[in-house]
Parts: C-alpha cells; sequence; structure tokens
C-alpha cells in the first residue's frame, strides 16, 4: 500500500481523493466488538456479530465508523466479504485520528 507515513498506522493508506484505505482481520463471534491490536499488518478486530447473512460485515462497518466518530455511510466494505482479511474504505476529506480505534492506533 505504498511508503508509511510515519505516524500512519500500518493497515491505513491513502485511496484517491478524499479516501483511505483501512486493512482489516475480522474476527466474527466475539461476545462484543473491540480492536486487538494488529496481525500481519491489519487492524484485528473482534466483533459481536455471527459471520451469517453479512451481519458481521455490517457490524465491522458501524465499529469503524463508530470508532472514527463518523456516520456509517462512510465507511464501506470493498473486499473480503465472504473472508476474514477485509478492505474498507474510510472517506473523508481529512485524515483520520486512527488513535481513535484505541490500542490499534499505532
Amino acid at each position: 500500500m505504498g511508503q508509511p507515513d510515519p505516524v500512519r498506522p500500518e493497515w491505513a493508506a491513502p485511496a484517491g481523493e478524499g479516501q483511505w484505505a483501512v486493512l482489516v482481520r475480522a474476527v466474527p463471534g466475539a461476545r462484543k466488538s473491540a480492536c486487538e491490536g494488529t496481525a500481519e499488518g491489519r487492524l484485528k478486530v473482534r466483533l459481536a456479530a455471527p459471520a451469517v447473512d453479512n451481519k458481521a460485515n455490517k457490524a465491522l462497518e458501524e465499529f469503524v465508523a463508530s470508532a472514527l466518530g463518523m456516520r456509517r455511510n462512510r465507511v464501506r466494505l470493498v473486499s473480503g466479504h465472504t473472508s476474514r482479511l477485509k478492505k474498507l474504505i474510510v472517506e473523508s476529506d481529512v485524515e483520520p485520528s486512527w488513535g481513535l480505534l484505541g490500542t490499534c492506533g499505532k
């Protein structure tokens, strides 16, 4: 995903004008949704939703949007719909405060 910025986490990168790519390793079926650090260059997120009927994907979009203080429609899953390895696009004119994702901020 290009040369990383020293303050930007390895799992986030610019993805075009007003867009940011976020690489995620999702773990559905957790007791509660939470960030759990990084795994293989991806943000590791446990989700309190099962991996059925797109519930975990929707929960992931909602979790990331909420953690970044954005509306849910500003975060969308673009790849990995049936995989644990996912790519999200965050729409924002300025770089989001990645530290808002808790312990996963850097």
